[in-house]
C-alpha cells in the first residue's frame, strides 16, 4: 500500500502522480488558513470604506471563523460518504465564489455574509485534505506528505501578515483591501483544473449522513465557539456562561446519540472508535496545547509590535518573517527531523518553543520602545522552530491509527479542535494580555502584557512537552528511534 493506491473505479494510481496530487490539496491548507490572517490587515480600511460597525467587522473575522469550525466535522463525514476529492472541489470552486463576494462587497452586510459561505466552503474543503493524505500516503511517505502540509500551515499562517500588507501597500489595480479576497480567484480557478491529478476515495463502510448527529453537534460547537470569540470584548455577561452551559449540554447529547447510532450498526457522524486509540486522544490533548497557543501567539505578537511599538500592517508583517522562515524551514523537513529523532521529535519542537518564549519574555518585559527588534525576531524563530517540528509529526501521529473508512471523521473531528484550540487559547490569553495590560498604551505596558502572555503561552508549550513523551504515545514499549508514523 506504500507504492500504490487503487481508486474506487479500479484504476491504479501510481507513486508519480501521488506526489503531484500532493500540492494541489495543499492549496486547500493554504486558503483556508491564509484567509484567517490576511484580513487582519484588511480590516481598518475596509471598515472605513464600507462605513461598518465595531460589531459588524467583528463579525467579519469572527463569522468566518465559527462557520468553519462548526461544520468541519459535517465536511469531514461527506468526504467519507461522497468522495472526497468531490466534496473538495465543492469546497474550493464555493470558497473561490464566495472569495469573489467578499472583493466586490457593497457593503458591511454583503462582506459578512459572504464571510460566512467562505467560512462553510473551507470545512469543506480541509478536512479533505488531512483525509486524502491519510488514505493515499502510508509508511514512510506519510512524514513526508504531512510535512509538505506543515509547511503550507506555516506558509499561510505568517504568509498572511507579509501578503496582506504587501497588497494594499501596492494598491494593485486600484482594489486596496479587496486584493485581499480577490486573489483567492486565480489560484482558485487553477486548481479546479489540476483536480483530476488527485485520486478519489471514499468509505467503503459509510451509509448516510446523520443528520440527527449534524442537528446536534453543529449547535454545540456554536454554543461555544461564540461566547469564547465575543465574550471577552463584551465583558463576559451571563449569557456567555449560559451558552458554555448549554454547549456542554449538547455535547453531551451528541456523544449518547452516537454511541447509540454506532451500536445499531448506523453510521455516526464521529466514529465512537476512534476514541478507543490511545494516539488518537493523546494527539487531540496535544493539539489543544499546541494550536491553542500557536493563535494567541500570533495575536499577541501582532497587539504589540502594531499598537504597542506602533509599527505599520507591512512593518508588522515583516516582523514576522524570521519566524516564518524558521517555521517553514523545519515542517518542511519534519520526515528528517523524525527520521533522527524519531519519537522524540515533538518533545523537542515543544521545548524549543518554551525556550523561545521564555526568552522573548525577558526581552521584552522591561524594554518599551527601546527593545532588541534582531533579537527579538531571532527569539521569534525560535520559538517558530519549535512550532513547525511539532506541527506537521503531530497531525501524522494522531491519524496514525486511523483506517481509511473513517479518515474523513477523524480529520473532521482533528480540524475542529484545532479550532476550538484556537478560539479558546485567543479568549484566555486575551483575558491576560488585556488584564495586564489595563488602560495602559505606552510601550512599556504594551510590553508587560505581551512578557505575561508569554508566561502563560510558555506553560502550554510545557505542557505539550509533557504530553509528547514518548512513553505517553506508545505506553513505554520500544525504543525512542523510529518513524511515529510507521510504527
Amino acid at each position: 500500500m506504500s507504492s500504490l493506491v487503487t481508486e474506487p473505479a479500479g484504476t491504479i494510481v501510481r507513486g508519480r502522480r501521488r506526489w503531484l496530487a500532493l500540492p494541489v490539496i495543499l492549496v486547500g491548507t493554504f486558503m483556508t488558513i491564509l484567509d484567517f490572517f490576511i484580513v487582519n490587515v484588511a480590516i481598518p480600511s475596509a471598515q472605513a470604506e464600507l462605513r461598518a460597525t465595531d460589531a459588524q467587522i467583528q463579525f467579519v473575522v469572527a463569522g468566518y471563523g465559527m462557520a468553519y469550525a462548526s461544520s468541519l466535522i459535517t465536511g469531514g463525514r461527506l468526504g467519507d460518504l461522497y468522495g472526497r476529492r468531490r466534496v473538495f472541489a465543492i469546497g474550493l470552486a464555493g470558497f473561490t465564489v464566495a472569495s469573489a463576494l467578499c472583493g466586490l462587497a457593497t457593503g458591511p452586510v454583503m462582506l459578512v455574509a459572504a464571510r460566512v459561505l467562505q467560512g462553510v466552503a473551507a470545512a469543506l474543503m480541509f478536512p479533505q485534505v488531512l483525509s486524502v493524505i491519510t488514505v493515499t500516503y502510508t509508511g514512510g511517505d506519510r512524514p513526508r506528505a504531512f510535512a509538505g502540509y506543515g509547511a503550507a500551515l506555516g506558509l499561510a499562517t505568517v504568509g498572511g501578515q507579509v501578503l496582506g500588507g504587501l497588497l494594499i501597500a501596492a494598491d494593485v489595480l486600484g482594489l486596496g483591501w479587496r486584493a485581499c479576497f480577490l486573489v483567492n480567484l486565480p489560484v482558485g480557478v487553477v486548481t479546479l483544473l489540476l483536480l483530476r491529478l488527485v485520486p478519489e476515495s471514499r468509505s467503503e463502510t459509510a451509509r448516510g449522513l446523520d443528520l440527527a448527529g449534524v442537528a446536534l453537534v453543529v449547535p454545540a460547537l456554536l454554543l461555544l465557539l461564540v461566547p469564547l470569540v465575543e465574550g471577552r470584548q463584551e465583558g463576559w455577561p451571563g449569557w456567555t456562561f449560559a451558552s458554555l452551559a448549554a454547549s456542554a449540554v449538547m455535547f453531551a447529547l451528541f456523544a449518547v446519540q452516537q454511541l447509540r447510532l454506532s451500536r445499531a450498526g448506523g453510521t455516526p457522524l464521529v466514529e465512537p472508535s476512534l476514541f478507543r486509540s490511545r494516539s488518537f486522544l493523546t494527539g487531540l490533548a496535544t493539539v489543544l496545547a499546541v494550536y491553542g497557543g500557536m493563535a494567541s501567539f500570533m495575536l499577541v505578537i501582532a497587539l504589540y509590535v502594531q499598537d504597542g511599538l506602533g509599527r505599520s500592517p507591512l512593518g508588522a508583517g515583516l516582523v514576522f518573517l524570521p519566524m516564518g522562515v524558521a517555521f517553514f524551514a523545519t515542517s518542511a523537513n519534519a520526515a528528517r527531523f523524525t527520521r533522527l529523532l524519531g519519537r522524540r521529535t515533538l518533545t523537542t519542537g515543544a521545548v524549543l518553543i518554551v525556550a523561545g518564549e521564555g526568552c522573548l519574555t525577558l526581552v521584552t518585559r522591561d524594554a518599551g520602545a527601546g527593545v532588541n527588534l534582531p533579537l527579538y525576531e531571532g527569539l521569534m524563530a525560535v520559538a517558530g522552530a519549535g512550532i513547525g517540528m511539532v506541527g506537521a509529526p503531530l497531525l501524522s501521529q494522531a491519524l496514525s491509527g486511523v483506517g481509511s473508512g473513517s479518515a474523513g471523521s477523524a480529520a473532521g473531528v482533528l480540524s475542529t479542535v484545532q479550532q476550538m484550540a484556537g478560539a479558546l487559547g485567543v479568549a484566555m490569553i486575551g483575558i491576560v494580555f488585556f488584564g495586564v495590560l489595563g488602560g495602559g498604551s505606552s510601550p512599556v505596558a504594551y510590553g508587560r502584557a505581551f512578557a505575561a502572555s508569554l508566561v502563560c503561552l510558555g506553560a502550554l508549550a510545557a505542557a505539550a512537552a509533557v504530553l509528547t513523551v514518548p512513553d505517553r504515545w506508545w505506553g513505554g514499549a520500544g525504543s525512542s528511534s523510529g518513524s511515529p508514523a510507521s510504527r
